[in-house]
This record gives structure tokens, C-alpha cells and sequence, in this order.
């Protein structure tokens, strides 16, 4: 390939269309955070990164269709196959790849973050592929931007967080499910009615339920929690344990 081809993606139309498609990227990225933000105020488990991952590489998929006079340096024009063929065979089996790291454990679910920025690596191909390097560049640095500082901002915005807990209590100790639902209030949480699971252990009955915080920054830590728990006399065991979800 000679250097006024390779000059060519650098140049005229070329230079543009990675910019407008560098602008779009940026949008989406933004437009993807405000959703997964919601989603993280309420604990879930995609948040800000996933939600912005995915947001910006679903426009990388769909903006570069529009710009084919400036693919491959301009010789867009002239190619006859239909390459966005071949971006649905990329985004279905990178789908597939996306899926094998998400991993369940219990109510918490893992891995979505790492799924979504796999996504976002076969837009960054996609781009190469059809000689937007810019673009390509700028969807790298932005993805690495999300996932190494997107956390941090993250976890100082207010929000919520959720957790499981599983008593066990002393036959004949059960309490007032509304007297608990209260002491969980004064304590910053709000008993989700509705997960409340009773069953039977060697005679021992035991609850399991989920609570999430009116605002993590003013709820009593579980730490603080296990101790008050630890010293409830009618508690034979108990455990608790953040969930993601």
C-alpha cells in the first residue's frame, strides 16, 4: 500500500466523518451513563459503565453505516459487499462471549461490566476494520476512561445499595415482622416486603429477606449491623451479604 493511500485516512472527508462519528461516540456514551445511573441509585448491578459501554457501542455499530464514502480512505464507494453483514455476525457472537463471563452466584450477579466492555472492544474492530481509526481511538480511550474512573464517580454520587439477610432465630423467639421492619427503618433501611422467605430449620425457624437503603451514605453499615444482631438474644445464626442484581 503506498504512503498517498495510507494518507488517505487521514485527510479531507476522512478526517471528518471520525470526528462526527468521535462526537456521537461521546454522546452515546453520556446518554448511557444518565440511564445506568438510575439503575445504580437503585443497587443494581449495571450501572454507570455498563449502561455507557453498551450506550456507545451500539452507536458505533449503527453511526459508521452512515458515512460509506469514507470508508477504507474513501474507497468506500466502490466496494460492493455489505459489510454491515458481517458487524451482525461480530455483535452476535461476541453476545455469545459477553454471556460466558456474566456469572451468577446467588442473588448477585458479576461480570456485567467486563461483558459490556467486551461489546464495546468488537465496535472498536468494527471501526479499524472500516479504516475509522480515529473513531476507533477515541471509543478506546473513552472506554478505558468509563471503566477506570467512572467507578470512582460512581461511588460518591448518592445512591442505594441492598442486602440480604438470613435469621435464624430460637424456637419460640420469632419477633413481630412489623417490630423488625421498623427497627430496619430506624437503622436506615427499608424491608422489602414482598422477598420475605420463612422456613424451618431443625425446629429453628429462619427469615430471609432483602432491605435496601434509603441512602448508603446515612445507613448503618452492616458491620455495625452484625454486631447489634450478634447480641439479639433470640438469634441463633444469621448472615448478611450485599446484593447485585
Amino acid at each position: 500500500m503506498s504512503p498517498q493511500a495510507l494518507a488517505a485516512y487521514w485527510t479531507g472527508p476522512a478526517l471528518a466523518a471520525n470526528l462526527l462519528v468521535a462526537f456521537n461516540l461521546l454522546g452515546g456514551l453520556l446518554l448511557g451513563m444518565v440511564v445506568g445511573y438510575e439503575r445504580s441509585y437503585h443497587g443494581r448491578a449495571a450501572g454507570m459503565r455498563t449502561y455507557g459501554l453498551v450506550s456507545m457501542a451500539s452507536t458505533a455499530l449503527t453511526v459508521f453505516a452512515g458515512y460509506a464514502a469514507s470508508w477504507y480512505g474513501g474507497a468506500g464507494v466502490h466496494v460492493a459487499t455489505d459489510p454491515t453483514r458481517v458487524v451482525q455476525g461480530v455483535v452476535t457472537g461476541i453476545g455469545f462471549l459477553g454471556a460466558g463471563v456474566i456469572m451468577k452466584d446467588g442473588p448477585n450477579i458479576s461480570g456485567l461490566t467486563t461483558a459490556a466492555s467486551i461489546w464495546a472492544a468488537s465496535a472498536m474492530g468494527v471501526l479499524v476494520g472500516v479504516g475509522f481509526y480515529g473513531a476507533a481511538i477515541t471509543l478506546a480511550v473513552l472506554c478505558m476512561a468509563s471503566l477506570s474512573l467512572m467507578h470512582r464517580l460512581e461511588s460518591r454520587l448518592p445512591g442505594r445499595s441492598t442486602l440480604e439477610f438470613s435469621l435464624c432465630f430460637h424456637p419460640g423467639e420469632v419477633p413481630d415482622f412489623d417490630e423488625l421492619v421498623e427497627v430496619a427503618r430506624a437503622r436506615g433501611y427499608e424491608v422489602l416486603r414482598d422477598t420475605l422467605v420463612i422456613s424451618v430449620e431443625d425446629t429453628k425457624p429462619q427469615w430471609r429477606f432483602s432491605a435496601v437503603t434509603a441512602e448508603r451514605s446515612r445507613a448503618v453499615n452492616s458491620t455495625r449491623l452484625a454486631h447489634e444482631i450478634a447480641a439479639s438474644t433470640s438469634v441463633a445464626r444469621f448472615s448478611i451479604a450485599p446484593i447485585r442484581h
